[in-house]
């Protein structure tokens, strides 16, 4: 009996071992552990691809590619600028911060592949096309009026619509290329309100339409937040473009909702949605569909999985962020695609080429405020947690400008150095409040500072720390913790930034100094603050 029980012990720890073991080959949600909203998607032979939001920043419209649905990289951007405007372009005191370009839609269409989009900036529709879309060019057309959270979809009879709004759904028809709305067409309403399946009374309506065809029949995907509820996923259904349209609710869990269907090469399916995630943004998740009765069923028994029959993901570094040391050789890029600049960059007042393995950021006016400040190069924070490092030279800081790194949102933290009456300090600034504070300053003796940011996004703790050190090595904390909330007026995930620019200073008759930057470095650890 004992031999029995011991060899049932061990069968039963053995298949323990082997679960946990399938579970470590597999795949976890979130898919991607940062800000990767509004998810549009494709699969093109065994390749998929994925077009996000990324509103006031430039280039943007960006484009990623996997083999799995799981490890994704950056290929690409539909543009380098959306338009040249003053909100895009941080001058005469306006930005765009929170509009820019919204959710895209991404097709595959007879050899072509589109890539739409619509900003309120501009009040435009843009229509992106290109014959290859991990190398491009790209074309672009726009037209107005801005179409919003529209979905392109090409049916099988060769016409093209867009369809669109939030609670009442409209469709227009676009010409065959797509290329503007169809001369003498007229715009139908395909459903009068598309919130009804998750309630009525009040909350978002549903909207971020994305629209597919299986089997004949159309499918209708939207999200819509009811009121005392949770972001919330409805499904319309009908057999002709027209309607009529049958809808329900195809998931309620976790707030995860937004995006649509894709299948694999062998069969099988799959809904791509986000979920708000505070600080780091809004984050994507892959869901399991089983087709029921002609409806897509999403989910495990109405519930979002942790895990997934998909290949494991190998971590976010260096597909959708990257450390940078700024040395190019000949024929690469000048910036890597993880960077974006904040909103629109002045290209005469930076180089990657002026000072060989240094990113070079130079001042060419005042600012008093350094979200209006033009050049901020960034890229995303990931979760669970992330370190970014830099090593900054400040010797050619004028008086008055202020270099270093941030983190970028509504609510920013910098740490950097300040050149003020010909002293030069390393200062943390909050804006943890709403209103930027100068936390703690130390006086500089020397040219080059290392400077670190700390994000800890774990149980949503949303909570950022900053660091300098003299040798690399050795770090001090400086300031104060900061809070990282998601603001719907920057609506964008926190964000790495490598910043400098000039304010007003007495005994400075010009701007025209430059910050020089080593490197930039991101991990997916952080230290214990506490210890440092």
């Amino acid at each position: 009996m004992k031999t029995l029980l011991a060899r049932t012990g061990l069968l039963l720890i053995t298949h323990v071992l082997m679960q946990l073991s399938a579970q470590a080959q597999n795949a976890r949600n979130p898919i991607i552990f940062a800000d990767v909203p509004d998810m549009a998607m494709i699969r093109v032979g065994d390749t998929y691809y994925m077009s996000s939001t990324t509103m006031h920043l430039s280039p943007g419209l960006p484009i990623m590619k996997s083999r799995d649905l799981v490890n994704w990289q950056l290929v690409g951007y539909a543009y380098d600028t959306l338009a040249n405007v003053d909100a895009l372009n941080l001058t005469n005191g306006k930005s765009t911060y929170g509009r820019g370009s919204w959710a895209s839609s991404l097709r595959y269409h007879n050899g072509t592949y589109y890539a739409t989009t619509f900003a309120q900036t501009t009040g435009k529709t843009y229509v992106y096309t290109t014959r290859n879309i991990e190398k491009g060019p790209w074309k672009v057309v726009s037209f107005k009026p801005s179409y919003h959270d529209h979905s392109l979809f090409f049916d099988d009879d060769g016409r093209v619509y867009l369809i669109y709004g939030a609670g009442k759904l409209r469709l227009v028809e676009l010409t065959a290329d797509a290329s503007g709305v169809k001369p003498g067409t007229t715009e139908q309403v395909l459903i009068e309100n598309a919130s009804t399946p998750s309630g009525t009374g009040g909350g978002l309506p549903a909207e971020g339409s994305q629209l597919f065809k299986v089997n004949g029949k159309y499918y209708l995907f939207n999200i819509s937040w009811p009121k005392g509820g949770m972001r919330t996923v409805i499904i319309h259904r009908a057999d002709k473009l027209t309607g009529p349209w049958e809808g329900r609710v195809a998931l309620q869990d976790l707030g995860v909702a937004q995006g649509g269907l894709i299948d694999t090469p062998d069969g099988r399916w799959f809904a791509y949605l986000f979920r708000d995630f505070g600080g780091v943004g809004r984050i994507p998740y892959l869901v399991p569909v089983k087709w029921e009765d002609g409806w897509p069923v999403l989910g495990e028994n109405g519930k979002v999985p942790q895990t997934l029959d998909l290949p494991a993901g190998k971590g976010l570094i260096p597909g959708i962020a990257a450390s940078d040391e700024f040395t190019r050789k000949r024929g690469e890029p000048a910036l890597p695609l993880v960077w974006q600049w904040n909103h629109n960059p002045d290209n005469s007042l930076w180089s990657v080429a002026e000072r060989k393995g240094y990113l070079r950021l130079k001042t060419g006016r005042t600012d008093t405020a350094f979200v209006m400040a033009r050049n901020t190069l960034t890229q995303r924070t990931i979760g669970p947690a992330c370190t970014g490092t830099t090593l900054l030279d400040a010797s050619n800081l004028k008086d008055g400008d202020f270099a270093g790194l941030s983190l970028l949102q509504k609510n920013y933290g910098l740490v950097g150095v300040k050149a003020e009456n010909g002293s030069r300090f390393i200062v943390m600034v909050s804006a943890g409040s709403g209103r930027p504070i100068e936390v703690q300053r130390v006086p500089l003796s020397r040219k080059t500072v290392y400077l670190k940011a700390e994000c800890d996004f774990r149980d949503r703790k949303d909570t950022a720390h900053f660091f300098y050190s003299l040798d690399g090595t050795s770090w001090t904390a400086i300031g104060e913790a900061l809070k990282m909330p998601y603001t719907i007026p920057h609506f964008m995930g926190y964000r790495f930034g490598l910043f400098n620019y000039a304010t007003v200073s007495a005994v400075r008759p010009e701007p025209g100094g430059y910050a020089d930057f080593d490197f930039f470095r991101i991990t997916d650890t952080i230290s214990n603050p506490a210890t440092n």
